[in-house]
């Protein structure tokens, strides 16, 4: 895995303390986004699907007897979605909540739609996770979807409607928020698939002896990014419990058999959150006990160099002192014997370590 900077992220709040509830304040980065709009406006025989130039064009469907999606990207446009929100007859404070990005993923009910917030994710071509808030909203015959910017995983459907595919053409609105929603859940498949790679070539690598920084770095971006799974995806499970038991006109009773399908999806998606995060941190400990291990082998390696050392030092010190009678001194072969018997304990120490298996 290559190595990756990491800057340090901070929410990017604009709302002042202060403000009026309701207040509709774009908390993105994504400034400069343009205004994209597009219609899905279909029964089980036709489907019309439009790019739209301007908001005012989208009013058209809200009366039409056909399901209509329209997705809007381009938070950082508040007059068209302030527009939209009057049309449609929003709520302020769900207006306030769809240009907060930092908004927790949530279910309101309200008396004619359906208000969800959640978070749609996939790794970009850096293989970095990409997180886009997406808000939902469930009206009698339509369905809006409001994201950030450009880039979604919802072509699978798109295609689905175009050709008719499954049940999507035959079947009401809220299907179609159950569409949406599966098709968020299953790139968390995607994301976790991905991850679960990472994770087993960071476990060979670290089995192979590897402690490099870039492991360090990895493992911490790893934990990143299931934290921001867990924030997304924990959420969800009170979501869809929250559908199930709505006793709202537009779910029908026999939609929410899919909706439990899709929780079903969350619990399993969870669960192998979890089970990453404990292998994440296993990752950090196993990380640690390598360093642990390679730096005793260093001061095993030491310790045994010194050991050596300390009775050649001692019969150097010995024989290096200034006394005049030191009978060795005067013997003809004295030098090579003093060397004859340190090679000797030399040879000996290692030949014992090596018995006792130090070395």
């Amino acid at each position: 895995m290559a190595k990756r900077k990491h800057k340090k992220r901070t929410q990017n709040y604009k709302k002042q303390v202060g403000q009026i509830p309701g207040a509709l304040v774009y908390t993105g980065k994504k400034e400069t986004q343009k205004l994209f709009i597009e219609t899905f406006d279909y029964n089980i025989d036709t489907v019309i699907e439009k790019e739209l130039l301007n908001i005012e064009e989208a009013f058209q469907f809200k009366s039409s007897n056909s399901v209509t999606w329209i997705n809007l990207n381009g938070l950082n446009h508040i007059d068209a979605i302030e527009t939209l929100g009057k049309h449609y007859d929003l709520h302020p404070l769900v207006l306030e909540d769809i240009v907060n990005t930092g908004q927790r993923p949530k279910f309101d009910e309200y008396d004619d739609y359906i208000f969800i917030v959640l978070k749609m994710m996939y790794y970009d071509e850096s293989e970095t996770i990409v997180s886009e808030q997406v808000s939902l909203i469930l009206g009698e015959n339509y369905v809006l979807s409001l994201q950030e910017a450009e880039g979604d995983v919802f072509d699978a459907l798109r295609e689905r409607i175009r050709q008719s595919k499954g049940r999507i053409r035959g079947l009401g609105p809220d299907y179609l928020l159950y569409a949406l929603i599966d098709s968020i859940v299953d790139h968390y498949y995607a994301i976790i698939e991905t991850m679960g790679n990472k994770i087993e070539d960071l476990e060979d690598n670290l089995f192979e002896g590897l402690t490099k920084e870039e492991i360090s770095s990895d493992i911490q971006e790893l934990k990143r990014e299931v934290l921001k799974i867990r924030r997304a995806i924990f959420p969800l499970r009170e979501i869809i419990n929250r559908v199930d038991k709505s006793e709202s006109k537009l779910i029908d009773s026999k939609t929410l058999h899919y909706f439990a399908d899709v929780y079903d999806h969350i619990i399993q998606v969870s669960d192998t959150i979890d089970i990453y995060r404990e292998m994440i941190w296993g990752l950090m400990d196993m990380y640690m006990t390598t360093i642990s291990n390679r730096m005793n082998e260093v001061m095993k390696v030491l310790t045994i160099i010194a050991t050596i050392f300390i009775p050649l030092t001692f019969i150097a010190g010995v024989y290096g002192m200034n006394f005049d009678n030191i009978p060795e001194l005067h013997y003809k072969y004295g030098y090579h014997t003093v060397w004859l018997v340190m090679i000797l304990i030399f040879i000996g120490m290692m030949y014992y370590f090596k018995r006792k298996k130090w070395l």
